[in-house]
């Protein structure tokens, strides 16, 4: 495997993780508590939380994600601009999917004390949905089984992810997959406007059958 800042984000966040798995307080510390941010000033969960997991699996899906989605936002960087201000711009695109889709949960529970997360999902989330602007008919898979084009399953993923995040039933945080979403496409488009129109060209063609 290619020694990219995606493989090297990939291996911090697996360390850290594992690390989290076997020191509660670490744990504890990292966490993403809204609560502890606002009345003890602990501003910096809002990126260590992106660098741990609740169990493998949590961590295992948002890597494996990571790694197919971050080769190509990482490359789409680095030849806007050059190999290493792109890299630099990569590694600031990641970290601040994961502040800037934490800050409406933030507000949301920011004197409720027993609110937690932890996860790199709103980071992974602005990487699937920047690669999805920047190839919009690549397929993605469902456990394999079920392909769609990038911009028809990240349209349905939109629309879940709000409707999941208003019921806020099953205590995942829905809000940071949709606002991680929204600024994986947002960064994109301001930083590359003509993304615009070639994300536009490539789906006016597309024919479902």
């Amino acid at each position: 495997m290619e020694l990219t800042l995606t493989t090297a984000i990939i291996g911090i966040t697996a360390i850290t993780s594992i690390l989290g798995f076997n020191r509660p307080d670490l744990l504890d510390r990292w966490m993403f508590i809204p609560y502890r941010i606002k009345h003890r000033n602990q501003w910096d969960r809002f990126i260590l939380s992106g660098f741990i997991h609740k169990d493998y699996i949590h961590l295992l899906f948002n890597m494996f994600t990571f790694y197919f989605f971050g080769g190509v936002v990482e490359m789409f960087l680095r030849y806007q601009f050059g190999q290493g201000l792109g890299g630099f711009v990569f590694v600031a695109f990641y970290l601040l999917g994961i502040v800037i889709s934490d800050i409406p949960t933030y507000r949301k529970y920011k004197d409720s004390s027993y609110y937690r997360a932890l996860g790199a999902s709103g980071g992974t989330s602005a990487t699937v949905f920047a690669s999805i602007v920047i190839m919009p008919l690549s397929d993605i898979c469902l456990f394999g089984i079920i392909c769609l084009p990038g911009f028809i399953l990240g349209g349905l993923f939109l629309i879940y992810s709000y409707v999941k995040g208003k019921q806020d039933s099953d205590g995942i945080n829905h809000d940071a997959h949709l606002y991680g979403a929204i600024f994986g496409i947002a960064f994109i488009l301001i930083l590359s406007p003509s993304s615009a129109g070639m994300f536009l060209e490539q789906i006016k063609g597309f024919r479902l059958f």
